[in-house]
Parts: structure tokens; C-alpha cells; sequence
């Protein structure tokens, strides 16, 4: 069976107006019209790198306690740097690639690793 959506944890997390703090989520892969509409905005033909945050609004589809309809490009122009970082790679991870290893680092002591975002387990 054909896993469409991955959960991820954002390094950061995005900090909403209230303060409180959304870092667990949740993205599908892309349509090719995820990927053909976003290139008629007028913001990414002002700023190629504008795609980025118009792809991801498409394709986030829970963070935290926000759903999908939340989820805007406004909401992601807000986010940290890292953040923004990890979830572009993630989208190429889990849509160009065909893999879902996603090379990330532990939080705590600083360790990069690999992590496979399907949750399954081989087990050989």
C-alpha cells in the first residue's frame, strides 16, 4: 500500500499568537497541480524562493493543533529558519526521492542521523 502522508517534528516548532508551540505534524505527498498552480502566483514570479512556502502551504496538512484549513503561507513565512529548512527537505525526500530517510538531528546531545519517516521497521 502506497503511504501518502508522513508525520514529521519540526526542530524549532512554530510559536502561534497565544505562544503556544506546534512542532508534530503532518504532510501528504504533492499532486502535479501542488506543483503547477503555485508557478501562476505573482509572488513567486517576483521571488522564485516564494514557491518553497506556497508548495508547503499545499501539503502540510496538520501541525500541531492546526489543520490544514490554518495553514497558510503567512502562517509559514513566520517560521524559524531550521524549521522552514527541514520541511523543504522533507518535501524532497518524500516526493522526488521516492525514500522516506530523512537525515535529522537529535535534539538533545546533537547527533545527526538517518530517520525513516514511514514508521515501518525492517527487522532483516
Amino acid at each position: 500500500m502506497l503511504q501518502t502522508e508522513f508525520e514529521f517534528t519540526l526542530p524549532r516548532g512554530y510559536v502561534d499568537a497565544r505562544g503556544n508551540l506546534h512542532r508534530h505534524g503532518t504532510m501528504r505527498l504533492a499532486t502535479a497541480l501542488d506543483e503547477i498552480e503555485p508557478l501562476q502566483d505573482a509572488r513567486v514570479r517576483a521571488n522564485e524562493a516564494y514557491l518553497s512556502i506556497l508548495l508547503l502551504s499545499r501539503v502540510i496538512t496538520r501541525l500541531g493543533d492546526l489543520g490544514q484549513s490554518q495553514i497558510s503561507p503567512a502562517l509559514l513565512e513566520g517560521l524559524f529558519a531550521a524549521d522552514m529548512a527541514y520541511l523543504q527537505n522533507l518535501y524532497i525526500q518524500v516526493n522526488d526521492c521516492g525514500t522516506s530517510l530523512v537525515e535529522t538531528q537529535c535534539p538533545h546531545c546533537g547527533t545527526r542521523f538517518a530517520l525513516d519517516i514511514a514508521g515501518g521497521s525492517d527487522n532483516a
